[in-house]
């Protein structure tokens, strides 16, 4: 097992900590520090991770970086909506529409689709942790 240190916000009242449970979930957050609908930029072993709390109560995690803009790092500026059944994340630069349940683009806008990593969230006691190591979907090309 790896220990990290991660920075708390400062509404939290904590000042730093690290894994504790063995199965590489790493505190993020509090959850009352995310603002809903906008996302938050975290540095989880060494990777700008993007994370949202929704309106719905749904916390996600995604790549900062956009695929579409040579590695950018501007997802968390991203503009949370839904599109059907799924909470959408428009890219901030060229507006391509990501499913932030699974990373997939699902409208590229012109461009070859390109998913987005996605990490497990969970809140345990309202703070928000992410599994490091863990990303699911499409790697960044």
């Amino acid at each position: 097992m790896t220990s990290t240190t991660r920075q708390m916000g400062t509404g939290s009242g904590r000042d730093r900590a690290t894994v504790v449970d063995g199965e590489g979930w790493l505190p993020v957050c509090d959850l009352a520090d995310l603002i809903p609908d906008l996302g938050t930029a975290a540095l989880i072993d060494g990777e700008q991770v993007a994370v949202f709390n929704c309106r719905d109560g749904s916390v996600y995690a995604v790549q900062q970086a956009d695929p579409q803009a040579d590695g950018a790092n501007v997802m968390s500026r991203g503009i949370v909506g839904s599109k059907g059944d799924a909470t959408t994340l428009a890219s901030p630069l060229h507006k391509e529409l990501y499913d932030l349940r699974t990373g997939a683009c699902i409208d590229p806008k012109g461009a070859e689709p390109t998913s987005l990593r996605t990490w497990p969230v969970r809140v345990e006691d309202g703070l928000v942790e992410i599994r490091a190591g863990q990303a699911d979907g499409a790697a960044l090309s």
